[in-house]
């Protein structure tokens, strides 16, 4: 049935939410928003993303410095976006200048960033926004979750958000008719948002990937969210009742699979997809053999890269889950692009101490099937399943007819024995600290991260290493 002028909204709010690059998803939205466009006239149309738009893991976004993602929120029209973690934590700042700054026709928002150095925010980054639609004006508020560890190495400092809400609240209320955050936080910070911070008339969330179909109503906010990767967009219905004046919601998800891509969409992709895959051809090195790589066993290709984090950390002792490189490489030239494909996730090295017991009780969790098998979602994560664990430093003798969690024979570091009782420099990777996969891990302290590297530079790092190739043929688990 169509609307006849009576009941036809006076705005109809469109948002997207953790798209990580599903391009090809964006541009079925762009159709989508293309059509509401045409049935209710852009002045009363407004389109906002929630962050996660970009992610390194595809080839178009990585080799534009994720300029394909904005290219394509301008063609369909957004008019605010807020960062997620995969816009600020895995670009670097000259990287979002020019995207931000340079080529986006749209405002970002984020209130709880700001540059360490100067204290201020850049000027391509603003707090919130009043946009007026269709007589009505809507207040934007963006925030971002508070990674502080890993934004302070990149030179941001990150405050609570919920404090930073509170703030442009403040600020704004009075001066709209619809307040609106545009939350990275996660459900669970939504909520409590929610809950503790009166004003708030419509709650956008992203980053923990939740499909509400129907938002939350707690208090008088309603907490909204689309899922991820671009299978649902969101649409909010606003109209004035006739009474009061006052905003009314009508909110829904609605699934994106149907449509057709926008053409001019499907166009930016595949000029992005040649110039990325030229930029991407630049060969890294040579190998004279090929290096296998494997989940489920040991193999030369893991080794490498459990010896390049402990080189690249300068730890005693290297460790990563063999699940976070998706291939090997074969004989030959070995390109940047091949590099990024099987090894996709913006995950960062990092190094701690971590005691022989957590160490250990690890190494014993990686000779099990649930473990090496389990399958693994987030976290910066982009392969499917956690696999064994690669190391380097160590020299471990197991014997597969032994029980569950005593697999494990003996141990040496370094040629020297292993004290369980000792504390140990590892260096491995960023996901581990969120408790993800082998868990025990998560238990070592001073710990460092190391950006803006990726473990996919470390791997560059070690391909060109002729030593380290050879060596990463050596046996670190021996079968007994």
């Amino acid at each position: 049935m169509n609307e006849t002028p009576e009941d036809a909204p006076e705005v109809v709010l469109l948002y997207s939410n953790d798209i990580h690059s599903r391009l090809e998803q964006a541009a079925k939205m762009a159709s989508y928003i293309a059509d509401t466009r045409r049935m209710h006239g852009n002045d009363r149309v407004l389109a906002i993303d929630i962050g996660d738009h970009m992610d390194r893991m595809r080839l178009e976004t990585e080799g534009s410095d994720g300029q394909v993602n904005i290219d394509l929120l301008n063609e369909a029209g957004y008019e605010a976006v807020t960062l997620g973690n995969n816009e600020g934590l895995t670009f670097t700042l000259e990287q979002l200048e020019r995207a931000y700054n340079e080529q986006a026709k749209f405002v970002a928002l984020c209130a709880n960033m700001r540059r360490t150095e100067s204290g201020t925010r850049p000027e391509w980054l603003l707090p919130s926004s009043i946009i007026r639609k269709g007589g009505i004006r809507i207040g934007l508020i963006g925030v971002t979750a508070a990674f502080s560890d890993f934004y302070t190495l990149l030179g941001w400092d990150v405050t609570d958000p919920l404090e930073a809400v509170q703030a442009q609240v403040s600020r704004l209320r009075n001066r709209v008719d619809v307040l609106v955050v545009m939350s990275h936080l996660g459900l669970t910070l939504d909520r409590r948002m929610a809950q503790e911070v009166s004003g708030i008339d419509l709650i956008l969330g992203g980053h923990t990937h939740h499909l509400l179909e129907q938002p939350e109503l707690i208090g008088t906010t309603r907490v909204c969210a689309a899922g991820k990767f671009g299978e649902y967009i969101g649409r909010i219905e606003i109209r004035l009742d006739a009474v009061t004046a006052k905003p009314a919601y009508k909110a829904a998800c609605v699934p994106v699979a149907a449509y057709e891509e926008q053409p001019e969409a499907s166009e930016i992709i595949e000029g992005y997809k040649k110039t990325a895959a030229q930029r991407l051809a630049r060969v890294v090195t040579k190998l004279e053999a090929p290096l296998s790589a494997r989940s489920d066993r040991e193999s030369p290709l893991c080794n490498l890269l459990a010896a390049g984090l402990r080189r690249w950390t300068g730890a005693e002792i290297g460790i990563v889950n063999a699940g976070q490189l998706l291939g090997g490489l074969a004989a030959g030239d070995v390109t940047e692009g091949e590099i990024h494909s099987l090894c996709p996730s913006p995950i960062n090295p990092c190094s701690m101490r971590l005691s022989g017991q957590a160490i250990l009780q690890a190494l014993e969790q990686s000779l099990l099937d649930e473990y090496i098998d389990k399958p693994i979602r987030g976290f910066g994560f982009r392969g499917s399943v956690l696999g064994t664990l690669a190391v380097d430093g160590m020299s471990i003798h197991w014997n597969s007819d032994r029980p569950a969690l005593n697999k494990i024979v003996s141990l040496s570091v370094n040629n020297e024995p292993f004290d369980i009782n000792r504390v140990y420099t590892v260096g491995t990777i960023d996901m581990f600290t969120f408790g993800v996969g082998y868990e025990t891990i998560k238990s070592g302290a001073e710990i460092r991260y190391f950006l803006p590297e990726f473990i996919r530079n470390v791997l560059a790092e070690e391909l060109r290493n002729r030593s380290a190739l050879i060596d990463c043929r050596r046996s670190r688990w021996i079968s007994e």
